[in-house]
């Protein structure tokens, strides 16, 4: 069986980590399978999506690698749900409730109080056509249920193991609300038969769901798919994470400078067995991904994990991937310099405050004076690779200062800051000039 998989954002507001992790794990299970990976638009509410919206999820995906083998708007498929509803209408599965929300609120409140579970009691079905007609009349419309069954629904779960939902337990799902919005969970099983779609891979906040979807595709006589429910997310203090967290967006990760593939290994990775570390590129963390890895705890997003894969990530980057985003900040750095910086970089744009340090403006910090002026005296007339070496002996024979205190006044004094590249490889890039200017207490 070739798999194919989909996900379906809302355009209704930004990308967030949630989303996207949902995105990436269908992905690189896809892609891990030589299969199909298919972006479906939800944009059957009208009223809410948005065009701008709709092209930040592309933007987004497209910047994080995950680009799609087939793309879908659930806009341009109502005459597709209309006739599934026609199809349920006509075999007594999809029903008109005329019941307002104040009325359905009352309805579970009586039943808590009698110790019964709070589900909707079908009281729709025993309506007349005379009934119905006096709702009509008053200016009711009907939102449309789907009835279900009352069994076990069971599977086996490519993350969870087997699985059992009692839809017994649950209310009959709306399907078609009062003002005719399709709500997600028609539009979805219409568009995964249609679509030849064999695993839905999803949080496991949708298992219960999962039970009514089920009996849905099997009165619509379409193949049921295969189904992974994931651990949710939840923060560094296993609080869960906020869906509308907007610092977590990924159109605000990428402005805050993190790479795309720092990312993509952080969400790919946490909760599962592999190691935290950044993947050699996207379709390796497809190659390597397998759901017997991911373990049943939630997942742990940490941005300090983030940080830190960022970092290896940028000091693994080599030159030829490196210049053009060089270029595009404005710098002509050779490669020789850049292998030099890339081991301090935090986020890329850090480069051009490193670059400053060779070559200037850099407003040096010298606490001793005679200190200065003593390792301005015995400053190498030729800064060669060996510079460093002779430069701090002699620096240490003259003011009998060693380690910390030799060399942390020397690189407050060239560098400006407490930390920072290799001073080894900084002083011939600086240059003899501006570390003469530098010593003497003058910003160059």
């Amino acid at each position: 069986m070739s798999v194919k998989v989909r996900f379906a954002p809302s355009p209704t507001g930004k990308l967030h980590v949630g989303n996207v992790r949902t995105a990436l794990v269908n992905w690189m299970f896809a892609k891990g399978q030589g299969g199909a990976f298919v972006l479906r638009i939800d944009d059957t509410d009208l009223a809410r999506s948005t065009p701008e919206f709709e092209q930040g999820i592309e933007d987004d995906l497209t910047w994080l690698g995950l680009v799609w083998d087939e793309r879908h708007n659930q806009s341009k498929r109502f005459n597709r749900y209309e006739e599934a509803a026609a199809r349920l209408k006509a075999a007594g599965r999809l029903y008109p409730c005329y019941d307002t929300s104040e009325e359905l609120d009352r309805r579970r409140k009586v039943q808590l109080s009698r110790g019964l579970p709070p589900i909707y009691d079908r009281a729709a079905l025993d309506l007349t056509e005379a009934e119905k007609a006096a709702y009509e009349a008053e200016g009711r419309k009907p939102h449309w249920r789907f009835k279900l069954d009352g069994r076990r629904v069971a599977w086996e779960d490519l993350s969870r193991g087997h699985a059992e939902v009692d839809t017994a337990s649950m209310s009959d799902p709306v399907l078609i609300r009062e003002d005719g919005l399709f709500l997600y969970t028609l539009p979805s099983v219409v568009d995964d038969i249609d679509m030849a779609i064999t695993h839905v891979i999803r949080g496991e906040d949708h298992v219960t769901n999962t039970g009514a979807q089920i009996e849905i595709f099997e009165a619509l006589g379409g193949p049921v798919p295969a189904f992974a429910h994931m651990p949710l997310l939840v923060g560094a203090d296993g609080q869960a994470l906020s869906k509308r967290l907007g610092s977590l967006s990924i159109a605000e990760m990428r402005d805050q400078g993190y790479e795309p593939i720092a990312i993509t290994s952080h969400l790919g990775r946490i909760g599962t067995s592999d190691p935290l570390e950044v993947g050699a590129s996207i379709d390796a963390l497809g190659e390597s991904f397998s759901f017997s890895k991911m373990g049943r705890s939630p997942a742990r997003y940490d941005t300090a994990d983030l940080d830190r894969l960022n970092a290896q990530a940028l000091h693994a980057m080599d030159y030829a991937t490196a210049r053009p985003r060089l270029a595009a900040l404005g710098s002509e750095m050779g490669e020789e310099v850049w292998n030099i910086l890339r081991p301090n970089l935090q986020k890329f744009a850090d480069i051009l405050d490193l670059e400053r340090i060779i070559s200037g403006p850099v407003t040096p910090v010298i606490e001793e004076p005679a200190f200065a002026a003593a390792a301005l005296e015995v400053l190498p007339a030729t800064l060669d690779a060996d510079a460093w070496s002779v430069w701090t002996s002699a620096v240490k024979e003259r003011t009998g200062a060693k380690g910390k205190a030799l060399f942390m006044p020397l690189r407050h004094i060239l560098t400006g800051q407490a930390h920072g590249p290799d001073m080894a490889s900084l002083v011939p890039l600086i240059g003899r000039d501006r570390i003469v200017k530098r010593l003497s207490g003058e910003t160059a």
